[in-house]
């Protein structure tokens, strides 16, 4: 059964009171913490969206931050993540904290004896384009793209924008085991060997359950969007 255009506004409408009230109660991150849209919140207990426009007021400054350039090390496995990844939004859709994330991917591509590299991409939130853009500035030219809620993507810096090595779209499926095995197997692709892709766990119902809440944390993320800026070197940050 497909919800109504006027229910998915009414939760829409409860998901953006949710995060307002966080903010208004000193949490300033879209979190991955959120379990209902309806969480005994009252019309009067939350400021209202009226007159904003952005989810976020304020729009983090990258300036300082040094521009990512193309690595030269045949061992680099780059790995690009979300404009607001570790600062607006802290978890994923699941509520798997994105420091536990990046760490087990390292992690995974460590062990096959490869190089991570972290940047943040800030001219596109769509992961596609993240991943590819990562493993143009790979070493090796493999690369893996993170959204801050957790989809994920690998790619080849000589692929077409829409084609991928492996592709994760359902984020709340995912588990840190799953992020470990990814690096694993962007590392598996810089090796040469033969790579067996990661079963993916599917749930039709994931789609209606976390529709709202994936919109809203996308919103998120574009917001911090700095195209002139571009890429910048994340890591250790």
């Amino acid at each position: 059964m497909q919800a109504s255009q006027e229910l998915v506004q009414k939760i829409t409408e409860e998901v953006i009171r949710q995060l307002q009230n966080r903010r208004s109660t000193g949490t300033t991150s879209v979190t991955g913490g959120y379990n209902s849209p309806a969480a005994g919140l009252g019309e009067d207990d939350v400021p209202s969206m009226a007159g904003r426009t952005r989810i976020n007021e304020k729009k983090s400054d990258y300036s300082s931050y040094r521009r990512a350039k193309k690595g030269t090390d045949p061992k680099e496995v780059v790995i690009g993540v979300g404009a607001a990844f570790q600062r607006e939004i802290k978890m994923t859709l699941s509520g798997i904290p994105l420091d536990d994330v990046i760490r087990n991917v390292k992690a995974g591509i460590e062990e096959e004896g490869m190089v991570p590299r972290v940047v943040k991409i800030l001219d596109t939130s769509d992961v596609g384009f993240m991943a590819l853009e990562s493993a143009k500035l790979a070493g090796s030219g493999i690369g893996i793209g993170i959204q801050s809620k957790g989809t994920t993507v690998i790619s080849q810096k000589d692929l077409y924008p829409l084609s991928n090595l492996e592709l994760f779209p359902q984020a709340p499926l995912m588990t840190l085991e799953t992020y470990r095995k990814i690096g694993q197997n962007a590392a598996k692709y810089v090796k040469g060997e033969n790579v067996t892709p990661i079963p993916s766990v599917n749930d039709p119902m994931v789609r209606p359950k976390y529709q709202v809440k994936a919109a809203i944390m996308h919103i998120a993320e574009t917001e911090q969007l700095d195209p002139k800026l571009g890429i910048i070197e994340w890591e250790d940050q």
